[in-house]
């Protein structure tokens, strides 16, 4: 990306790792799954340019579409899928046409409220995800702080990583006492992204352009199921502390039936 600092790593297959003799192990179900990212080349060469997404009031889908192909899953097992977005870092950036270089303009804005975006196929058995690409092409971004249609809430200039989540469905009735082992994140640096609410970079623009000649509508949710609450108040609380312990002193989590999502404020 042009005036950001690239993270480059060798092609390799995400896994989630069992950590063996330890307590955090990860469940069988979820030690072997293997994630790799659809059109992967599109996604490196928007990369290359510094890719934008745009974000609208009325919320907009992303281009490229976060694609997966799945492997290693049980196939008799049910698994929830997820998407959120994190800030990359803590700074606000701002183009500079004379240069063509995005340059950091201050430091972020206050983060905005946290969603977790659920495939509306969710839950389904290992075997359903394994035999086809699993798209979040129903995924919407957008800017507006008071959405209440369930898209992911993004501020404009920042930049973001989005990451997925694979969660088995433990059907045992102590599930909560293994909760920080039945999910899996995955994340793919060449996805990282700066949200704008129009394209700074004309490279980018033609790239769109000649990449996506047809715009794709529709895409609706499902009902909600009694699986949603287990992993909004069991699973994703599991995430959060692991990760960002000091975020989640007091926790709330609001549901987004028709496009299942969840927000965590």
């Amino acid at each position: 990306m042009d005036g950001v600092p690239q993270v480059r790593r060798a092609l390799t297959l995400p896994r989630c790792a069992e950590t063996r003799g330890s307590s955090c192990a990860k469940a069988p179900q979820v030690t072997g799954v293997k994630v790799q990212l659809e059109m992967q080349a599109l996604w490196q060469q928007f990369d290359q340019l510094g890719t934008e997404m745009i974000v609208t009031k009325a919320g907009r889908r992303m281009f490229p579409t976060f694609q997966v192909h799945i492997s290693g899953m049980d196939p008799a097992a049910d698994y929830v899928l997820l998407m959120d977005f994190i800030p990359v870092d803590d700074k606000r950036y701002r183009y500079a046409f004379h240069s063509s270089s995005w340059l950091v303009a201050a430091r972020a804005d206050v983060a905005t409220p946290g969603r977790m975006h659920f495939h509306p196929d969710s839950p389904a058995k290992g075997s359903q995800w394994m035999k086809q690409t699993v798209s979040f092409d129903a995924l919407k971004l957008t800017n507006n702080l008071l959405d209440d249609n369930g898209h992911m809430i993004l501020n404009s200039m920042h930049r973001y990583q989005p990451r997925f989540h694979v969660v088995y469905v433990d059907p045992r009735q102590d599930s909560q006492l293994h909760a920080h082992r039945n999910f899996c994140t995955f994340s793919f640096p060449e996805t990282r992204f700066i949200a704008v609410t129009a394209y700074q970079n004309h490279r980018i623009t033609q790239l769109k352009i000649a990449s996506n000649p047809f715009a794709k509508e529709g895409g609706a949710g499902q009902s909600p199921t009694y699986l949603h609450s287990y992993i909004m108040m069991i699973i994703l609380p599991v995430i959060l502390f692991l990760e960002h312990p000091q975020a989640i002193s007091t926790l709330k989590i609001f549901f987004f039936s028709r496009k299942k999502t969840i927000q965590i404020i």
